[in-house]
Order: structure tokens, then C-alpha cells, then sequence
């Protein structure tokens, strides 16, 4: 199946929220068609060395806002993650024929999947970050949303967008965040230690 590219220096998860600013001629023209024929199109990361292979469609929520000379803010959803199979360039913006696909194997259970979000809240609260306090339905899977919830490090977000398995992706998620977790209490620790140290005058 062939769907319009936007090229981003983003990994989009699906479900994950996504807002845009639209500036440039061709992806407004590519956005615009979008609106109009109610088709969503690719997110895929833009890397250095070219395209990231395996991306994610992002659906149109809503347009936020109209701006005269042509700019748009949209917000946008992530839905189905694709392979590229061949690239277009014959429009103005980016076509690809794209290899849609799910998860398989097993989902991983609710032992793993509460180790995992435990992990999660430990590192964001011991980096302050604001939304420490908001949870997730552990009853149903949540490695797409631990995985986008991760600031920064695309090539490991990456990683696990192309993993097609709950399971394993849950547990790369856990590997990640017991090899973070050690280093994030060991800064805590010493920047205890260090404002204890005495006040300048």
C-alpha cells in the first residue's frame, strides 16, 4: 500500500499523541490531502545516514489551528506501524509502498507489565519529571506506552518499534530501566551528599 511520508526526528508509537506545526509547501499539500480523502500518512524517523525502515501512521485528530499565510498546527495519533518496502519521490513530498504489520507472540503477563511501570515511575521521579503520578491500565499492554513515555534516546525508541512482540518488547523495556535505574540513584545520592557540604557565603 503506498502512504505520503513525514519525514521526523521522532519515533511515533501507536497510540501516542503527536501535535505538529506544518510550515513547509509539501507537507501542507500532503496534510491537506489527508484531511480532505480521511487517510492518515507515515511518521518515520529521519536519521543521519537516510530513513528509518520501520515507521507508524499517524491519524488527523483535529486541526488546531489555521494560521493566514498556510501554516497549520494539527494533532495527531499514532495508528499502525509499517516496513518501507520501496521509496516514491514523484511528488513533491514523500510516497512509500508500505508493509503494514502487528504484534506476534505472546503478550507479557501482569507480573512483568507492574515491574515494568514500577520501573518507570522510579526513574521519572528521581529525574523530577512533572507527570510521575499518571498511571496505566495494567491490565491491557503497556510497552507502546512506556516506550514513548522515554525522554530522548530514539535509536533505543526505535528499537522497540520494530520489535513485533509484547513480551520481548516489555522486557527490553525492563533491561533498559535496570541498567538506568543505578546510575539515576547514584546521581540522587550525591547531589544529596554534595548540598550538605556547607553554604556559600
Amino acid at each position: 500500500m503506498k502512504i505520503p511520508l513525514f519525514p521526523l526526528d521522532v519515533v511515533l508509537f501507536p497510540g501516542a499523541a503527536l501535535p505538529l506545526h506544518v510550515f513547509e509547501s509539501r507537507y501542507r499539500e500532503m496534510v491537506g490531502e489527508c484531511l480532505t480523502r480521511c487517510r492518515p500518512f507515515g511518521v518515520v524517523r529521519a536519521q543521519p545516514e537516510g530513513l528509518a525502515v520501520i515507521g507508524c501512521t499517524a491519524e488527523i485528530v483535529r486541526v488546531l489551528e489555521r494560521y493566514p499565510d498556510g501554516r497549520l498546527d494539527i494533532l495527531c495519533q499514532g495508528l499502525k506501524r509499517f516496513e518501507i518496502e520501496s521509496l516514491d519521490n514523484s511528488r513533491s513530498f514523500l510516497q512509500a509502498e508500505a508493509d503494514f504489520f502487528e504484534d506476534e507472540g505472546a503478550l507479557a503477563d501482569r507480573a512483568l507489565r507492574e515491574k515494568c511501570a514500577a520501573s518507570h515511575f522510579e526513574a521519572l521521579e528521581l529525574i523530577g519529571a512533572e507527570n510521575a503520578g499518571v498511571g496505566f491500565d495494567l491490565d491491557q499492554p503497556i510497552s507502546f506506552q512506556l516506550a514513548f513515555a522515554i525522554p530522548y534516546n530514539l535509536e533505543f525508541k526505535q528499537e522497540l518499534l520494530g520489535i513485533r512482540c509484547d513480551a520481548e518488547r516489555t522486557e527490553r523495556l525492563l533491561d533498559f530501566y535496570d541498567a538506568l535505574l543505578p546510575k539515576l540513584r547514584r546521581g540522587v545520592q550525591a547531589s544529596k551528599i554534595s548540598s550538605g557540604n556547607g553554604n556559600v557565603m
